[in-house]
This record gives structure tokens, C-alpha cells and sequence, in this order.
């Protein structure tokens, strides 16, 4: 495995990693199927107000990295400190608290088909713990759908979305808990290229809004591009490459050239 390089941001804040708050950190973490190693001593932090793209084939690990982030899938060894919390020491209360402050963007968009898209973004408020009044609730929706630009599709049921508009009412519903986290799995899987570059562009937006730490779970080259600020290469369960879009696309390395070419 490539020796890492420490972080040094590649957009218009300059702070360095040292510099700036750890919001995730993931140490020496191990997981398997059987006889199958998934994970396999993966270590990094996720910065305060960065978008971290992890990069890989399918089958290298990164969307089960991301699922034990959340405890939807727990390691056999390692450590995974979110928040300042040890997700693995904390209870399961503290735990669900915890993941209200996480919006996880599913590859499926988990959307309830049974329900149109108000109901589907009003669930969320009305389980919290906080009692949000129904006109509190109704600006909620409202502010959301705005800033994802679907607020006509209020009332449509998920089976009358576009590929691209399930992805974007999606990312409201994570949007309409105030998330201090955003972790996307593979968000522009299965969008034509211009929905994609819409999406890429979106999770741009959405960082610069809401002040989020994101990590982006993708193979695709042109979301890297278009969201980056620190690039994680991972291949065989572990992490082959760490550093910026740069680093990335001026690479002789034969294996991160299959992915970026030469410049």
C-alpha cells in the first residue's frame, strides 16, 4: 500500500489538515464476510467542510466503509470515532441521536413508494424528537424542495420521478434534518451524464449551504472532478492512494492512470 500524504485543502480555504476539525475518524478498521476480507486496515479523517471522494472499482469496499460509518454494518476490528463519539462504545440511544446529525444518501434513494414526496420529506420531522409545529413542518418542506429545485413535484408519488428527481428529493429528505454530515453512495449511478453533472453540482451546493463534511462513495471520474477536495483510492479492502485531484490526474502509476488517464 502507497504511503498517504497529509491533506492540504485544493480549494479557496487554505487551512491545512492539522488545522482544521476532525469530524470522522476511522482507524485500522477490519471487516469480512466469511473468508472474505472487505476492509482491511483502513485509516482516515473527514475534515470539517470538506468533500472527501472515495474511489474505487465496484467490490473494493467503499460502500461498506460508509455503512459502518453508520453502524448499518459493524467492523471486527478497528476503530470509527464520529463527532467525538466511538459509535462502538456509545449507546444505542446515543447512537440514534447521533445518526440524526449524518444525512446518508442511498444509491436507491430509499424513498417510501407508498407515500408522495411531501409525506416522504414530512416523516423525518415528524419522528424527532423535537415537536416541529405542521407550519413549521410545511416551511421545512418547502425551504428543501427549493434548494433541491423539484418544489413542483411536491405532490407526485415516487413512481412518477425521473431517475434524476428521485436522487434530488432524496437529498432533500437527508437536507430537511439539517445535517452536520452528508455521506453519498454512488450518487450518480445510473443518471445520464447531464443529470449527473446536475447532482455533482448540487452536492457543490449543498456543501456550501448547509456547511456540511461530505464523503462521496463514487466510480464515476466526472462527479470526482466536479466534487472533490481530497480523493481516497481504495483497492483490495484498502487504501491505495490518498491526496488531490491533481495528485490524481498527473499520476505515472499504471493502476490510477485506468482511472484518470494522462492530462
Amino acid at each position: 500500500m502507497k504511503e498517504l500524504t497529509n491533506y492540504t485543502a485544493s480549494t479557496a480555504n487554505s487551512s491545512t489538515s492539522t488545522e482544521r476539525e476532525i469530524v470522522i475518524s476511522v482507524s485500522n478498521l477490519y471487516l469480512s464476510f466469511g473468508s472474505q476480507a472487505v476492509l482491511q486496515g483502513i485509516s482516515f479523517n473527514l475534515y470539517q467542510g470538506e468533500n472527501l471522494v472515495i474511489l474505487g472499482k465496484s467490490g473494493s469496499g467503499k460502500s461498506v466503509l460508509i455503512k459502518c460509518i453508520v453502524q448499518l454494518l459493524k467492523a471486527q476490528s478497528g476503530s470509527i470515532n464520529v463527532m467525538g463519539e466511538n459509535i462502538d462504545a456509545i449507546t444505542n440511544s446515543n447512537l440514534d441521536e447521533l445518526r440524526k446529525k449524518i444525512g446518508f444518501l442511498f444509491q436507491s434513494g430509499a424513498l417510501y413508494d407508498s407515500m408522495n414526496v411531501r409525506e416522504n420529506l414530512e416523516f423525518p420531522l415528524r419522528r424527532n424528537k423535537r415537536k416541529y409545529t405542521e407550519q413549521e413542518i410545511k416551511e421545512h418542506v418547502t425551504l428543501v424542495l427549493e434548494r433541491v429545485g423539484l418544489l413542483s413535484a411536491i405532490d407526485k408519488m415516487p413512481a412518477q420521478l425521473s431517475g434524476g428527481m428521485r436522487k434530488r428529493i432524496s437529498l432533500a429528505r437527508t437536507l430537511i434534518i439539517d445535517p452536520q454530515i452528508m455521506l453519498y453512495d454512488e450518487p450518480t449511478t445510473g443518471l445520464d451524464p447531464v443529470t449527473s453533472n446536475e447532482i455533482s453540482q448540487l452536492i457543490n451546493q449543498i456543501q456550501d449551504q448547509y456547511k456540511t463534511a461530505s464523503i462521496i462513495i463514487t466510480h464515476d471520474i466526472a462527479c470526482v472532478r466536479t466534487t472533490a477536495h481530497r480523493i481516497l483510492l481504495m483497492h483490495e479492502g484498502a487504501i491505495y492512494k490518498e491526496g488531490s485531484l491533481i495528485d490524481f490526474e498527473t499520476s505515472d502509476d499504471p493502476f490510477i492512470q485506468s482511472f484518470f488517464g494522462k492530462l
